[in-house]
């Protein structure tokens, strides 16, 4: 995940102009390089630094989650892994270049610019959910 991030935001610096719209699937999705400097839907702004420790302390609690965890069902240790991911991901950004490289716009909705990083931590957001209702529900996996 992390390395499909980090290639992804390379290729979207070499290969696209800053702020310039780049049709991809036409009416869906287009590539326009943004640079970041806030959080999730551009929240917090400006706030590189405290959003890099926020980052990193993220990564070492959910890699502390995970080596503490001996068994854990299928959902919470791919939520988990995704969680890492992405915030790996996006915190790599944040301490190297000041900023987080983002580059997926979708088309027919206003939608903040995003990455795989973000697309990463939406789908720890949807196991997270997945693993609770199957608790919820008494579905254990063997």
């Amino acid at each position: 995940m992390v390395i499909l991030d980090q290639w992804s935001k390379h290729w979207a610096r070499s290969a696209l102009i800053l702020g310039r719209p780049v049709p991809f699937i036409p009416g869906f999705l287009q590539l326009r390089l943004v640079h970041n400097t806030g959080a999730a839907f551009s929240l917090f702004t400006d706030s590189t630094l405290v959003l890099g420790v926020l980052s990193l302390l993220v990564t070492l609690g959910v890699t502390a989650w995970i080596w503490s965890q001996p068994k854990r069902c299928f959902w919470m240790g791919l939520a988990l892994a995704f969680l890492l991911g992405g915030t790996l991901g996006n915190g790599i950004d944040r301490w190297r270049l000041g900023h987080v490289t983002d580059f997926l716009e979708l088309v027919p909705i206003q939608f903040p610019i995003f990455n795989w990083a973000d697309v990463v931590i939406n789908f720890a957001v949807v196991c997270f959910a997945v693993d609770a209702f199957r608790e919820r529900h008494g579905q254990v996996d063997s």
